[in-house]
């Protein structure tokens, strides 16, 4: 559902690439050009240590990491939408 608003920069004007190797991670949506990462999360992500980790090891890289919920993404697309088009700002 959120791919077909990101790809080929359809709606956003800027091009996504999904699940895209960085070094040790694997981002479910970034721009490169304008590093931002976007991660979806089921409830296992929930307090994730991990992800705070990786988080922090990919913003000291320069990204920008925006996370959201997967019931987030189905139950308020265009919100989520709009907090991508702000950090693209």
């Amino acid at each position: 559902m959120l791919w077909e608003h990101l790809r080929a920069g359809r709606q956003l004007g800027v091009k996504f690439k999904r699940q895209q190797p960085l070094g040790f991670y694997i981002a479910d949506f970034v721009a490169l050009e304008r590093k931002l990462i976007i991660e979806l999360d089921g409830s296992h992500h929930a307090g994730s240590e991990y992800d705070a980790v990786r988080d922090a090891e990919l913003r000291a890289r320069g990204f920008t990491v925006l996370r959201f919920w997967n019931n987030e993404v189905t139950d308020n697309l265009e919100g989520v939408l709009a907090r991508v088009a702000e950090a693209l700002e």
